[in-house]
């Protein structure tokens, strides 16, 4: 591959498949703790190597994307450039894919592709401590996706357990078309009162078996669910069709919403159920797809 050469990404979706929210600190950032798996689907971000710093944004969803001064592409890049001195930018041309303020770490995970993209093309090993200080200094959810594989999440997202082998889950996404702002969730949230078993990686790492994570997972909330429904009713009209599924083990909300989704024994079911939710809510996104670990590089 010639330096000029563009270099290719995935950045996979970001799902929760559980989100505790443990208290609020003095800094008026909240404490979570949260299971995350990363689903096949996700936004595709290229790179060229060049003198400027640049990006485009096309695909179904680039309208929703923003203005590219606010993008994440060009914060973590930015980050990057200034903690290693004559890093070699370029130009970035995002494919927009996923629905934008949706709870799947959209932004977040194309923040992270461009920063493993700036590590290849500079060649950085994917270790460098420095890619993890500027994925912290992008966003709070962009340190998981900088390698997307199933973890625990705790602190305000910087602090993550080590990879862990579970299972594929079977899901079926969707989204109604209703745009979030996480600040807003978090500000309506209230202290749960049911206790739950924390996420211990430990235990986690020795659920091999489907049905032992999906039993686990039902066991477990989203604390911002609430919140979101009181923002976006049609949260609760998503979930109640979701939980109407045939052969549905689990429904339930992704981060801080909008996006929920239902998981099922089988691909075949997901797949089902998918063109079930799409003949019915044409007007939704939905999107049948395996959570485990995400493909992170394309080409």
């Amino acid at each position: 591959m010639s330096s000029t050469a563009p270099f290719v990404e995935n950045a996979p979706a970001k799902v929760n498949l559980t989100l505790r929210v443990l208290g609020r600190r003095a800094d008026g950032f909240h404490e979570i703790e949260s299971l995350v798996a990363f689903a096949e689907i996700g936004d595709s971000l290229s790179f060229a190597p060049g003198d400027e710093l640049a990006l485009t944004v096309r695909g179904p969803n680039a309208e929703q994307a923003g203005q590219d001064a606010d993008n994440l592409v060009l914060k973590a890049s930015r980050a990057l450039a200034a903690r290693i001195s004559g890093i070699r930018l370029g130009a970035f041309v995002l494919d927009k894919r996923l629905p934008v303020a949706a709870g799947l770490g959209g932004g977040s995970a194309d923040a992270a592709a461009a920063l493993r993209l700036l590590a290849r093309a500079n060649g950085l090993s994917g270790a460098d401590p420095r890619l993890r200080e500027a994925a912290c200094a992008t966003g709070a959810d962009v340190p998981v996706c900088l390698d997307p594989r199933p973890r625990v999440m705790r602190g305000i997202g910087e602090i993550l357990s080590e990879p862990l082998n579970l299972p594929p889950l079977p899901a079926v996404l969707v989204h109604p078309s209703v745009g979030l702002a996480t600040k807003s969730v978090f500000a309506g949230w209230t202290p749960a009162v049911a206790q739950y078993d924390p996420c211990d990686p430990a235990a986690l790492a020795r659920m091999t078996r489907r049905d032992d994570l999906l039993q686990f997972l039902t066991r477990q909330p989203n604390d911002l669910e609430y919140s979101a429904i009181g923002l976006a009713p049609a949260i609760a009209e998503v979930l109640h069709a979701l939980r109407s599924l045939p052969g549905r083990r689990l429904a339930r909300m992704s981060g801080s919403g909008a996006t929920c989704f239902a998981l099922f024994t089988s691909a075949a079911k997901a797949i089902e159920a998918g063109s079930i939710l799409r003949a019915k809510y044409p007007r939704w996104w939905v999107c049948a797809s395996a959570l485990g670990a995400g493909t992170a590089t394309a080409s």
